[in-house]
């Protein structure tokens, strides 16, 4: 089998540049032969543009982009390094040959058979079973802050009180209190794990660039609570799921941890009708309108449920509990608005 190195893998990426942007970029949009966005971020904005088309390595190559407000310049498998918040190059690596469906490498020669996708997989793991639960930790307390107290089904959450940080920046390594969440795929079977690195008393995430970091296969796989079911919800991130669980307890749900991510979502195979949590910005809507478009397409039903605020634990924090059932019930089917919803009539 093949091997893929950085510049194979940022050729093949440059080949599809417009559908990478799409997934990964999607803030931006695209205007002749470029695809403008604020930044490598995911940022709304136009300052930073990406070529869509030209040779594949050297000067105009698909795939390279430029941000004009800030000099930075690099490839698609920045992008994909960036707006994910990811660190290691292995995860990067495995992140592109998901995407462009690549099979793993075999090892080189003399070296363990183990691909950087198994041992992303293998540290998350690890990473999980030596984490306590989280019901009476600075998990919970970060949670509690940021109005989430319904905890049903909550297994997939974790904490460890020294989990290890390394900016991006390569400074010293740190280590800072986390809540850790378990990745899985349709058949429960741990695929990655997520962290947001917490302030010492857990009142917020810590101040760090990136206090959220996944790791592991994600694409199509998430964090879930409850067992799938032929009704069930779909979100960005983990706070934005918890908080519509506050008014839909018992309804199955998933946080994809991107908006890029939620647009791939893999459907169980027992799902009729899909709720989806969109956060109200630009790369929320548009995950929504993939997702509308990849669940009429195999003949599941699929709802969009809005925000009044940024998202739904915006609305939670700001609005109480009994604004955010209110928002919830304006677009659930009555018969789901009967069956999950908290102080239904």
């Amino acid at each position: 089998m093949p091997r893929y190195d950085a510049a194979d893998l940022a050729i093949r990426l440059g080949r599809k540049a417009e559908a990478v942007c799409r997934h990964y970029l999607p803030a931006g949009r695209r205007f002749g032969h470029y695809w403008f966005v604020g930044d490598v971020r995911n940022t709304p904005g136009r300052s930073m543009f990406v070529r869509l088309a030209g040779p594949d390595t050297g000067k105009g190559a698909a795939g390279k982009w430029t941000d004009a407000a800030t000099g930075e310049h690099g490839d698609l498998l920045d992008v994909i390094r960036e707006s994910l918040g990811l660190a290691a190059f292995r995860d990067v690596a495995e992140e592109a040959r998901a995407f462009l469906a690549l099979p793993h490498p075999d090892p080189l020669p003399g070296s363990p058979p183990r691909s950087g996708s198994t041992n992303s997989r293998r540290s998350a793991k690890r990473l999980l079973a030596i984490s306590q639960p989280f019901r009476g930790t600075l998990a919970e307390t970060y949670l509690r802050g940021r109005g989430i107290t319904a905890f049903a089904d909550t297994d997939a959450l974790r904490f460890h009180p020294r989990c290890y940080y390394r900016p991006a920046d390569d400074g010293p390594t740190l280590t800072m209190p986390a809540m850790v969440a378990a990745v899985t795929d349709l058949t429960g079977r741990t695929t990655g794990a997520h962290r947001t690195w917490l302030n010492p008393d857990g009142s917020d995430k810590a101040d760090v660039d990136y206090p959220r970091r996944a790791m592991g296969d994600l694409l199509g796989n998430g964090v879930r609570f409850g067992a799938a079911a032929e009704v069930m919800a779909a979100g960005e991130g983990i706070e934005t799921v918890l908080s519509a669980r506050s008014g839909l307890p018992f309804m199955p749900m998933v946080a994809a941890l991107s908006a890029a991510h939620l647009a791939a979502i893999l459907f169980p195979p027992a799902l009729r009708r899909l709720y989806i949590l969109s956060d109200r910005d630009s790369a929320g809507s548009r995950a929504r309108e993939a997702l509308l478009s990849r669940a009429a397409s195999v003949g599941i039903e699929a709802v969009g449920l809005s925000p009044l605020g940024g998202d739904f634990n915006d609305d939670l924090r700001g609005h109480g509990l009994d604004m955010l059932c209110t928002v919830l019930r304006s677009g659930l089917r009555p018969e789901d608005a009967n069956r999950f919803l908290i102080g239904r009539p």
